[in-house]
């Protein structure tokens, strides 16, 4: 039934054609039920899902071809041909199981939404006369549904009569709010309410705080609110990350480059495709090319890259964790970094979800027709009873003042609440109404007895001054709120006097109280109350209830001469306004939730670093711009009336207003689940990166859509089931702190993924140039995946380590789409990469044409070495067998490896020279260096590894000759990385004015680390001057 609240109860029984007292009749219940079914993704669904991604179907693509490459390789080889498609399968494997995991956890965060899913209801059915329990999930829209303290509500309710005085939801988990909600009847006539105001309905899995009542049942499973959640949640697709995104195109771009070069090498070697070594056959000449396009396909695909940004990702989350964030989704770690929105809660986020009352006042001197107040200040923003009271910014003692006195009975007494000392946590946590512990706080601030609070411990300290004025006093009982009088009182009676003369202490909403005073105090004198004094009185609370604070003000009186308490009906609560009038005025306080210490400092930081943060709250307007004012999101004379907006407000705006409105919005109010969404969708328009905070159920929907999605350590378990973070202190300066990492780590992320990458140019330029020049295979597909995997993957995840940039939260959000490579980079990594190749050939080409225990044959003889031929005339004296000896496939990855080192050491910084900024700025990269290097010999010198990579042992000759080779890599870099500093990217390095003039010596001299120099210059010398037939090379 839809708006059931503006409906009448009876309008609503008719459309059900229900009966209040009896129930649905089993016939009506049958049909009702006919509706509903189940939900849910299977395993296998998402085990497919893993396979989407364009990269991992590049990979099982190859492996299948090698796969069946390996089934009809002959000789030898057979088992090793099998290595390859097993290693690319592993790797696969591997990268779906993380993938389901992650995938299931995000299905949790639906299935986390039964734990408010009650099990069972009270139902009122023709087949029984008195009320029965059933399966929650049995009851149909129409039933009649009874439900009292302690109950979870099992459907979404129309109430019909409430059996108690009151009855108080608590909500929080649907709305948000921190109160408690009193229900009433009554039809709420605005179709358009948002669910804090239908105060006639109750929501599924809400609880019922106080009270008992009946209602018709009008929504079930989907159609509750906690349904429609549920089903948004699930309809959610989640976005995919900016580095994703960009990982994505990249994949889709190698995938063009693959197919290209593999097309170009084939149709080069079509004349080869009949040589002698393919036995005169075209199709197995055909096939061996089709071989070297897979490998080429293997060489340009980074296999190590997503174990790489994995590493680097999870150790990023080890830093969070130690800050109290806590990452559930990896990627999201990075997308931090680019956050350009913070969507923030009010409640517990940017103030302490702690009511504290921060001002009060009582009457100082009074005449007719006019009269002074006294106001008063009061310190402390949480529980903890520290604090003091100020008059005029001097500190004062509360007991030389009756009025404080008096006003600090009435706190303690008409209260229900308590402090409590939790020594788990070390805080100071409420026990009851967050408004009452307030009043119980500020007793314990005034210490109006002067009690000695000194060597109490901490739980003893809770409630100290609270224990001496209710041991004065003796609560006989409670008139409780309602919801026409807005008040509540308390009947005392003296401990000690023999009277039983009573008292009443009475608090409530300051126009409901003060209407019913006659007298006010004044001191420990009592006074009339006339219109004078009652409008001055009013209008300070006008003052307080507005303004930069926007109080939440009770006002306390007392009834001194009240009814005898045998004469008091308190069975009939319509009489309770009777008793509580001829009262005499005491004083006023004024509470709001105050914002943290913290904030308003990482608000500022949030400015300096181009993100705009916005509040998004179910308060009401003045409140949380109240707040916004006092954290720094508005400044004290901003005009706020395009900044600030109702949820009301927003939805009066036509689509085209509502997207210009959330560009300059600061502060959204009394919004519902949907308003959130909806604004997430509109930043998202204008390629936002948006961070929403929330810690109810109405929020998951927008936090599993919005790109980073933060949930409070105290909220609900669905709340951080769709969330990417976890805030462990509830601290809003803990996401800036997360910022700041997610930054650090994308810097460092674009570090090693150029650095992987070089590496692949690198491998297909081999090649390809092997192909083109018609050389043996220098590389074959397992020992690339060895390179990409293994010895390339530990220097590229210590890149991860680099010290973040000093400046780094003083620079403008970096724009998602901002490319990964630039223009002069990818030149810059197309240079490296084609020495890469050219070297790993040329190492090759060496061991054939120059190495001492080499063939020593002519270049011709080795470009055309598939015509080698007993009774070939160009191949007399040359043993056929020698163009598959391991040495050049040896020299080739030795150099390819080595090489891969150098441009290790050449990542350390993007455009500063390693003379400048030597190794040891990263000491982890040097030992992942060592340690790829350790297992490269382990690979070269421990069986049976050489066989399975087709490699053997090297010499110290050879190993001189992969030196002399790799190490003009770094002087490459170093003159790239000078272009870049003085010609390309000048304005990044501070030294641009020296070096456009041209420095002179001295200055250019500056900041070199000679210790560097005095290692690095004997061994290059040395290396270069041993002789190793490098000349030799070059003369055939």
């Amino acid at each position: 039934m839809d708006n059931a609240h503006t409906k009448t109860v009876e309008e609503v029984l008719s459309f059900f054609n229900v009966n209040e007292s009896t129930g649905l009749s089993l016939e009506e219940v049958r049909k009702q039920r006919d509706r509903f079914g189940p939900n849910g993704k299977s395993l296998w669904e998402l085990v497919l899902e893993q396979f989407e991604d364009l990269l991992v179907r590049i990979l099982l693509l190859a492996a299948c071809i090698s796969f069946a490459l390996a089934w009809f390789e002959e000789g030898e080889e057979t088992i090793t041909a099998f290595v390859e498609p097993f290693v690319i399968l592993l790797i696969l494997i591997a990268n779906a199981i993380v993938g389901v995991w992650q995938e299931r956890n995000a299905e949790n965060a639906i299935e986390a939404l039964k734990e408010y899913e009650p099990e069972m209801g009270k139902v009122y059915r023709q087949d029984r006369k008195s009320v029965q329990r059933i399966k929650a999930r049995d009851i149909v829209p129409g039933d009649i549904v009874e439900i009292a303290v302690g109950d979870k509500v099992p459907a979404d309710i129309r109430l019909v009569s409430i059996k108690s005085t009151t009855l108080r939801v608590d909500q929080s988990i649907l709305t948000g709010e921190s109160v408690s909600v009193i229900k009433h009847t009554d039809p709420v006539p605005d179709p358009r309410a948002v669910n804090q105001d239908k105060k006639n309905m109750l929501f599924s899995g809400t609880n019922i705080a106080a009270g008992k009542a009946v209602g018709v049942v009008v929504a079930t499973a989907g159609n509750t609110e906690i349904g429609k959640i549920r089903d948004e949640m699930a309809s959610t697709e989640q976005e995919r990350t900016p580095l994703q995104q960009k990982l994505d195109e990249f994949g889709q771009q190698l995938s063009k480059v693959i197919s290209l070069i593999c097309i170009a090498v084939w149709i080069i070697n079509i004349g080869h495709f009949s040589d002698p070594v393919h036995g005169g056959s075209w199709i197995r000449g055909a096939v061996y090319y089709f071989k070297i396009a897979v490998a080429l396909a293997v060489a340009a695909i980074p296999e190590g890259l997503p174990a790489v940004i994995t590493t680097c990702l999870a150790l990023g989350t080890r830093r969070m964790a130690k800050k109290n964030a806590i990452v559930r989704s990896l990627p999201s770690v990075e997308t931090l970094g680019c956050t350009s929105v913070i969507c923030s809660d009010k409640t517990g986020t940017l103030t302490t979800n702690q009511m504290s009352v921060c001002r009060m006042f009582i009457i100082d001197k009074a005449g007719s027709d006019h009269c002074f107040l006294k106001e008063f200040t009061i310190t402390g923003s949480t529980y903890a009873p520290d604090g003091a009271v100020f008059h005029n910014e001097k500190p004062v003692k509360c007991s030389q003042y009756d009025g404080l006195v008096e006003l600090a009975t009435i706190c303690a007494l008409c209260n229900d609440s308590a402090l409590d000392y939790n020594e788990a946590k070390g805080v100071y946590e409420k026990v009851g109404e967050a408004t009452e512990t307030a009043l119980t706080c500020l007793v314990e601030k005034m210490n109006v007895f002067d009690t000695d609070l000194k060597s109490l411990s901490k739980v003893e300290r809770a409630n100290a001054c609270n224990s001496v004025i209710k041991q004065l006093m003796k609560k006989e009982f409670t008139l409780e709120f309602s919801r026409d009088r807005k008040s509540m009182s308390v009947y005392c009676t003296p401990n000690k006097a023999r009277s039983s003369l009573g008292k009443m202490f009475v608090k409530g909403a300051p126009e409901g109280v003060i209407d019913r005073c006659t007298h006010i105090r004044v001191g420990s004198t009592k006074m009339p109350m006339t219109p004078a004094i009652k409008d001055k009185i009013m209008s300070v609370i006008r003052e307080y209830g507005t303004g930069r604070d926007t109080l939440r003000c009770l006002a306390l009186a007392t009834r001194d001469e009240p009814l005898h308490k045998d004469r008091l009906v308190l069975e009939d609560s319509a009489r309770f306004i009777e008793y509580e009038t001829d009262l005499t005025f005491v004083g006023c306080v004024g509470m709001l939730d105050p914002p943290r210490a913290e904030v308003a400092a990482s608000i500022r930081l949030c400015r300096l670093a181009g993100i705009r943060v916005i509040m998004i709250t179910g308060d009401n307007k003045g409140t949380a711009v109240a707040i916004c004012r006092r954290i720094g999101i508005f400044g004290e004379e901003d005009d706020v009336s395009s900044m600030a907006f109702t949820g009301r407000e927003f939805d009066d705006l036509s689509p085209a207003a509502q997207r210009e409105a959330v560009v300059k919005a600061r502060c959204f109010a009394r919004v519902e689940p949907a308003h959130k969404s909806k604004i997430v969708e509109y930043l998202q328009s204008y390629d936002e990166i948006t961070a929403m905070t929330g810690d109810g159920v109405n929020d998951a929907p927008a936090l599993k859509k919005s790109e980073i999605g933060i949930a409070m350590g105290s909220g609900t378990a669905v709340a951080k089931s769709a969330s990417e973070m976890v805030l462990a202190d509830d601290n809003f300066a803990t996401i800036v702190a997360a910022v700041e990492e997610g930054r650090a780590i994308y810097n460092n992320m674009k570090q090693f993924i150029r650095y992987l990458i070089s590496s692949n140019v690198g491998e297909v330029v081999c090649i390809f140039l092997t192909a083109a020049l018609g050389f043996p295979e220098a590389l074959i597909p397992v020992q690339l995946l060895w390179v990409n995997l293994v010895t390339d993957g530990f220097p590229a995840t210590a890149l991860g380590f680099n010290p973040p940039d000093l400046d780094i939260m003083t620079k403008p959000p970096r724009n998602a789409r901002e490319p990964l490579i630039s223009g002069w980079l990818f030149f810059r990594y197309l240079i490296i990469g084609c020495y890469v190749g050219a070297a790993t050939v040329g190492a090759a080409a060496w061991w054939f044409v120059a190495a001492e225990d080499g063939p020593r044959i002519t270049f011709y003889q080795l470009s055309h070495f598939l015509q080698c031929a007993p009774d070939n005339p160009d191949y007399l004296n040359v043993d056929c067998k020698v163009f598959e000896s391991p040495y050049p496939m040896t020299m080739a990855l030795s150099v390819l490896v080595t090489i891969e080192m150098c441009n290790a050491l050449n990542s350390v910084s993007e455009n500063q020279s390693l003379l400048r900024m030597p190794p040891w700025e990263n000491v982890w990269l040097l030992g992942s260096i060592c340690l790829s290097m350790a297992l490269h010999f382990l690979i070269l010198y421990v069986e049976p590894l050489p066989m399975i990579f087709q490699i053997t042992p090297l010499n110290l000759t050879q190993w001189l000759m992969v030196l002399k080779i790799s190490l003009p890599v770094i002087l490459l870099d170093e003159l790239l990385k000078f272009a870049a500093r003085n010609y390309v990217e000048p304005g990044k390095e501070l030294e641009k004015a020296a070096s456009s003039k041209g420095c002179p010596l001295p200055a250019c001299m500056e900041g070199i680390s000679w210790p560097f120099v005095a290692i690095t210059l004997p061994l290059v010398l040395w290396i270069y001057s041993c002789d190793t037939n490098m000349a030799d090379m070059f003369m055939s």
